[in-house]
């Protein structure tokens, strides 16, 4: 901005020395009024130079913005793809295996509580009845674990719920002696109900885990 009016300033200088020099004489008053014309004309360039420097400045925040919402938009579509497949490797795997037990921790004994993750007492009956299954079968297994919840809170938090409480029955029956290496765990969330999460009861049932061994 200082060279442009620098240049300018020098410009107004020529402007007037010009006149001079084509009419041989000039009043101060003629000087005066060609130099006040020459710097109303720099104002108005100065100012749209400012003005010019304030729309680039304007445009690169928007393209910033934008940027990072693309950026953004891109990360969620990698997550959910991430997931998407997650779940198609599962399925793959339920596909070519034989079912050989199915554990539901959901009736009126082994439901979890609303917003719990931990595995209820009442539980671990079962899931010592399924480890010793599992450590006398003479075959490699692999064992599945589905966290799933009602749908109270919002669907990323109870993604996240149902996978803790898949991890939670997963050391559970690692502390029983399965390996972590032959379990998997998955979250569906509130995505998979068994009945309507419109009754207590209801909501109950669908918060359970499903455990799955499949040789």
């Amino acid at each position: 901005m200082r060279k442009t009016r620098r240049i300018l300033g020098v410009a107004a200088v020529a402007t007037a020395l010009a006149v001079v020099g084509s009419t041989g004489c000039i009043t101060k008053k003629v000087f005066r009024k060609n130099v006040e014309e020459t710097n109303t004309r720099i104002q108005g360039v100065e100012s749209g130079v400012e003005e010019n420097e304030r729309r680039i400045g304007d445009l690169g925040k928007e393209t910033d913005q934008k940027i990072a919402s693309v950026r953004q938009t891109a990360e969620k579509a990698v997550e959910v793809g991430n997931s998407a497949l997650q779940k198609a490797q599962t399925a793959e795997k339920l596909a070519r295996g034989k079912m050989l037990w199915e554990v539901t921790l959901s009736d009126d004994r082994v439901r979890f509580s609303f917003g719990q993750a931990e595995v209820p007492p009442e539980a671990a009956a079962a899931l010592d009845d399924l480890s010793n299954k599992v450590r006398a079968y003479d075959k490699a297994v692999y064992v599945e674990i589905e966290g799933h919840t009602d749908n109270i809170g919002s669907e990323e938090y109870n993604l996240q719920l149902g996978q803790e409480r898949a991890e939670a029955v997963r050391s559970y029956l690692a502390s029983k002696g399965i390996p972590l290496h032959a379990m998997e765990v998955i979250s569906y969330g509130e995505t998979k109900p068994v009945t309507e999460n419109s009754t207590p009861a209801g909501r109950s049932q669908n918060r359970r885990v499903v455990v799955r061994v499949l040789e």
